[in-house]
């Protein structure tokens, strides 16, 4: 039994981020089991050492503790790896971010919109010294994996649908790989097996499942868990505002109190709420 918990060293943990981080912990030591601290380090224009010195000062303080430490950063080759053998469905992308919203904003689907694959059909010759980023060929890659499907605690199977992703970044520009391919490939190399984090990524999870099939990887079992949301009823979060962990903490707050607190379903007063 492995759990982890992966944050971004971008900014500062918020109440939010300790809730996952809890209950991923708590899943693993209940059963007797591994809980792997992992650092998505590989933004190399957002991260931070000192964002990285917050977060395990943040988790120590709730009271948490780990049986590993590692960083994606230091994990680049296992990626690049991933990437070879994934080659045969995927090509390169030469779209900057307002040329992909301008294509998109005619049929968006979901909270974010789809790429409408326009440099799926276009010849790369003489424009790989252009930055690129190397996208999934979405319908290529369904095709080669066949029908696939997942497990969810709460919603139990899910056929897999990672189609309405759309051909999702798997190699950004400006990073070695995306959050998809890392994850999954990391999850795979650390044998994780019980992924417990935020029903947010529930959606990303497809696009996971499809990797895992196409990389030849184990798939864990996800446990979604429901987000806490502030006294607006939205989801707490960095652009809300969220309360930083840290601080709470140069505050002099009892962060094993608060541990309790988020694990019992109650936030500090004035944070809104948490669901069960």
């Amino acid at each position: 039994m492995t759990t982890r918990f992966a944050p971004s060293p971008t900014g500062r943990l918020h109440l939010g981020h300790a809730y996952s981080a809890i209950r991923a912990h708590d899943f693993a030591r209940a059963r007797g089991g591994r809980f792997l601290l992992r650092i998505e380090d590989i933004d190399g224009t957002r991260s931070r050492a000192e964002h990285v010195d917050a977060i395990l000062a943040d988790l120590a303080w709730l009271g948490l503790t780990w049986d590993a430490l590692t960083f994606q950063s230091q994990r680049l080759a296992l990626y690049e790896a991933a990437l070879e053998r994934l080659r045969p469905v995927l090509y390169p992308c030469f779209c900057t971010r307002a040329e992909i919203a301008a294509a998109s904003l005619s049929a968006p689907h979901g909270p974010e919109p789809v790429y409408p694959g326009t440099c799926r059909s276009v010849d790369p010759a003489g424009r790989m010294d252009q930055p690129h980023a190397w996208r999934i060929d979405m319908r290529a890659a369904v095709a080669w994996a066949g029908p696939l499907a997942w497990h969810d605690e709460a919603a139990g199977a899910v056929a897999c649908e990672a189609a309405a992703a759309g051909d999702v970044v798997l190699a950004r520009k400006d990073a070695p790989a995306s959050y998809h391919l890392a994850v999954t490939v990391d999850d795979a190399a650390q044998g994780v097996s019980d992924v417990v984090r935020g029903v947010d990524l529930f959606t990303a999870t497809h696009v996971h499942r499809l990797l895992q099939a196409l990389l030849g990887l184990p798939t864990p079992a996800y446990h979604h868990h429901p987000l806490l949301t502030g006294p607006d009823g939205e989801r707490l979060a960095k652009r809300h505002g969220a309360p930083a962990l840290a601080a709470m903490r140069e505050k002099g707050e009892d962060g094993r109190a608060v541990a309790e607190g988020l694990r019992a379903g109650r936030l500090p007063i004035g944070f809104g709420r948490a669901n069960a």
